[in-house]
């Protein structure tokens, strides 16, 4: 076990300590065949960046696939520590976990920054649209490498969540049960935040039109989005409670001019309020790990997935076979609680093993992740 730190500066706490478990393996898997998109092209030389916890046995029948969220990672232990904690949802003794870095993440699978074999070019904003269901095959060639034939559990939240359920839909033989955790198809308010995001990275400069240099990325485009992003996976019951109205905490003032002003002339920035803090704060996290493009393409596979589109609820659910657990959390607002219900009570009418829990938590949709003790009490 190792830990791992995070501070807000200017806070005056001491930043806190999370324990985070280390993969039995981290690497690359390289498909031998182009893998073939929805949106009609194709991808050559795709590199799969995955990782493993625990051993898989003899009969292969103990393989566990986590799928991470939108700017989540391979490795798990680090970002969902609590599902490998005593009495969790994985055992290291029993468990054979793997996740796996989707297509367009800038985390070791193939995306916008990855080299065009065809052009020998880095992709950029050429890079295709990339679905949910594209992910699925991809990752499915990598267990196949790995003979694992049988999944246990396909577990996700949020974009996770919808690789966990196209699991189920399209690899019914594979997959026993599915853990779908914040998530239905993106409403138009969705959909909206997610525009206004890419609006964000579109409009800075540096964008370039997405041929920017490594070295001069969209930096202020991209910490925008992210504050936008932000706003959706918290609740105002929570901003109410951490932040109020209560001034910067490192000492600005909300009715006096801003830094930038010195104190002379015009009112219309003035000082930042706490919440204002806090967002800059992330937005300047958030640019020091993640890439402008990916950012863009993972929001486009998350936008156009929707499993009934083109086709009734009997036809696109009937063949599962696995028993579909869904989670929606009380506080939601870009997955409200009662379309996740909604989407589940669809899916039981379709004949599917479904059943619906609800977490009750402040945090909003982050709450799968920054309650994961609470999530873990449910799920038992």
């Amino acid at each position: 076990m190792k830990t791992m730190t995070e501070s807000r500066a200017g806070t005056g706490v001491s930043p806190p300590t999370t324990s985070f478990q280390e993969p039995t393996y981290e690497g690359d898997f390289v498909l031998d065949e182009p893998l073939l998109l929805d949106c009609g092209r194709a991808l050559a030389g795709v590199t799969l960046h995955y990782a493993v916890y625990g051993r898989l046995n003899a009969a292969k029948d103990n393989a566990v696939l986590v799928c991470h969220a939108l700017s989540g990672s391979a490795l798990v232990g680090a970002w969902w520590p609590e599902v490998f904690a005593p009495g969790g949802v994985l055992t290291l003794e029993h468990d054979f976990a793997i996740c796996i870095n989707m297509l367009g993440s800038c985390y070791g699978s193939t995306g916008p920054g990855s080299v065009d074999p065809e052009t020998g070019k880095i992709y950029g904003p050429e890079f295709p649209l990339v679905s949910i269901r594209d992910n699925v095959r991809a990752q499915a060639r990598l267990l196949d490498s790995l003979g694992i034939r049988r999944l246990r559990l396909v577990m996700g939240g949020s974009i996770g969540g919808m690789q966990a359920l196209d699991w189920a839909v399209h690899d019914p033989i594979r997959v026993q049960k599915a853990l779908v955790i914040g998530v239905a198809p993106l409403s138009a308010m969705g959909l909206a935040l997610n525009h206004l995001q890419r609006q964000a990275i579109q409009h800075d400069p540096e964008w370039a039109d997405g041929h920017y240099l490594p070295q001069r990325p969209p930096r202020k485009g991209l910490a925008l989005a992210r504050q936008i992003a932000m706003l959706s996976y918290k609740s105002a019951e929570l901003f109410d409670e951490r932040y109020g109205r209560n001034p910067n905490r490192n000492g600005e003032d909300p009715w006096g001019p801003s830094a930038l002003e010195n104190g002379q002339g015009g009112g219309l920035i003035g000082g930042r309020f706490d919440i204002a803090g806090y967002l800059d704060h992330q937005g300047e996290r958030f640019i020091e790990r993640f890439d402008a493009n990916s950012y863009l393409a993972i929001l486009r596979t998350m936008d156009t997935w929707d499993p009934l589109r083109g086709c009734s609820s009997a036809e696109a659910f009937s063949g599962i076979r696995a028993h579909v657990s869904f989670v929606g959390i009380s506080s939601d607002w870009l997955f409200p609680p009662q379309t996740v219900r909604d989407f589940a009570y669809t899916m039981r009418a379709a004949g599917v093993q479904a059943d619906y829990r609800e977490m009750t938590s402040a945090h909003g949709h982050d709450a799968f992740l920054a309650e994961q003790a609470e999530l873990l009490r449910l799920l038992q």
